[in-house]
């Protein structure tokens, strides 16, 4: 067995356990379903003993992609034990990227370009906006959803796959699903099978919102990760065929799935707006991740909150401050939407012979920061350009 392959194992095995303990799974993809059975861990420092162990494997002196993996497991699972490294250090491990943020100017930049926008559709800028967007959307009953996103993937497939060159086939089961957790739309699988569900306890079902996701979940994570399957099925891969949110791989699953409209459909106009003013979303939060964590008090992150983004509900601030403080994993996965969205958005505005280079990769080898780096060395840091003064409401705890 080579060191991979029990690397792999030894992941399985975590995920059974926190299957059977009720806990978030650690496996949200597997590439190579082919593997042995193994049956779970005893407890979690038994999966700690063992990844330290492997960890040590003078083999992963040559294998950094395996070495990065493991170090992003031994950081999330020492964090579910109780370890609370400083925000970067864990982001480092995890994400593999930095958690510096952006300038306040340069998310007020983006405020402006999404409410420009908007205001061209007519939607103006009050605790309205959403609203008055999902109108513009083409609200639609959750039991039309699973159609329109099936009409909306197979419309958009052919151009995605030329993008990307993927040749994968999938096959989709969409379900729903009601859940209490932050997620609307959540994809997993297992080989060429994907399956998307919804939770409508925290959807909003629109027309445009399904062509939306069906780039984003379906022809972003689904083909993508169907992708990988693909060659895992074909050749002996050197990276570990499971993919788990807490890893060094998600920021760019997160970001070009995000994104991924602004390559494919760029004169779709409320789509488009759609996307932009989730990118400033993000960036708020991006804002809000920072500040919980450097111990800025509940009450200015809400204030802030509630000055940058108007629409916003108590309910939904208290959420995503709570998600981003104090669940370990959350405080890890949920930076990866920032950080690989905006890089995704400037390699969209960039375009050119930069961007088709970085799609065909991202669908034939799962991608960390450090790729996306090496792809585009003339582009920006995975993570945020330096952040040295937030916002002045967030500058004191």
């Amino acid at each position: 067995m080579t060191v991979r392959n029990e690397i792999e194992a030894a992941i399985r095995a975590w995920h059974h356990l926190e299957i059977e303990r009720g806990g978030a799974p650690i496996i949200d993809f597997d590439f190579f379903p082919e593997a042995a059975p193994v049956p779970a861990a005893g407890d979690r420092l038994a999966v700690h003993a063992r990844l330290s162990e492997l960890a040590a494997a003078p083999e992963l002196a040559a294998a950094p992609r395996l070495a990065t993996r493991l170090n992003a497991d031994l950081a999330y699972l020492g964090a579910q034990l109780g370890q609370r490294l400083d925000l970067d250090e864990y982001i480092r491990a995890t994400q593999g990227c930095a958690a510096v943020g952006w300038s306040a100017d340069y998310v007020t930049e983006r405020a402006a370009l999404a409410r420009e926008l908007l205001e061209g559709l007519g939607i103006g800028w009050h605790d309205a906006t959403d609203r008055e967007l999902r109108i513009a959307e083409e609200p639609l009953d959750a039991d039309l959803v699973p159609a329109e996103i099936r009409v909306a993937a197979a419309e958009y497939e052919p151009a995605v796959r030329k993008v990307t060159e993927s040749v994968a086939s999938y096959e989709l089961t969409i379900e729903c699903v009601e859940v209490d957790a932050y997620w609307a739309y959540w994809l997993d699988g297992v080989g060429r099978h994907v399956r998307l569900r919804l939770n409508p306890r925290n959807a909003r079902f629109t027309r445009v919102g399904a062509r939306q996701f069906a780039l984003h979940e379906v022809l972003g994570h689904g083909l993508q990760a169907a992708s990988f399957a693909h060659r895992c099925a074909g050749e002996d891969v050197p990276w570990v065929r499971v993919l788990s949110v807490h890893g060094p791989t998600q920021v760019v699953l997160e970001g070009l799935a995000q994104a991924l409209p602004l390559f494919v459909t760029p004169d779709d106009a409320v789509l488009i707006a759609r996307v932009r003013l989730d990118h400033y979303l993000q960036l708020v939060r991006s804002e809000l991740h920072l500040a919980i964590n450097r111990g800025v008090g509940v009450a200015a992150c809400a204030a802030h909150a509630r000055a940058r983004v108007p629409f916003w509900t108590d309910e939904q601030i208290a959420d995503l401050i709570c998600d981003r403080g104090a669940n370990p994993l959350l405080r890890s996965y949920l930076w990866a939407y920032p950080a690989g969205f905006d890089w995704f958005v400037r390699l969209a505005e960039e375009g050119g012979p930069v961007a088709a280079d970085v799609l065909r990769a991202a669908y034939h080898t799962p991608l960390a920061p450090d790729d996306l780096h090496r792809l585009w060395a003339a582009g920006p840091q995975v993570g945020g350009s330096g952040n040295p003064l937030p916002p002045r409401a967030l500058a004191h705890h």
